[in-house]
């Protein structure tokens, strides 16, 4: 039974060190694209809009048109169109 125990204690200590590598490999995945972003800043690109580009070009197109549709309606309600 203490073996079981060791087993399930090196498991879990092995998936919580699997999980920490995996977060610090995220964060500097994360700084990679904000240097990007800022790179992109420094030669004139506007990155609040990129970003948006980025979130739009993810999404299926049927769910981009939809959400294309519904600003247009709220604009029109608005009187912003």
């Amino acid at each position: 039974m203490a073996d079981n125990a060791n087993s399930a204690d090196d498991r879990l200590r092995l998936l919580i060190e699997r999980i920490e590598r995996l977060e610090e490999e995220k964060k500097g995945i994360a700084d990679d694209i904000r240097d990007v972003y800022m790179e992109a800043k420094a030669v004139g690109y506007d990155p609040k809009i990129m970003r948006q580009i980025v979130r739009l070009r993810k999404m299926k197109p049927d769910d981009r048109s939809e959400q294309d549709m519904l600003l247009e309606t709220y604009k029109n309600a608005l009187g912003m169109a």
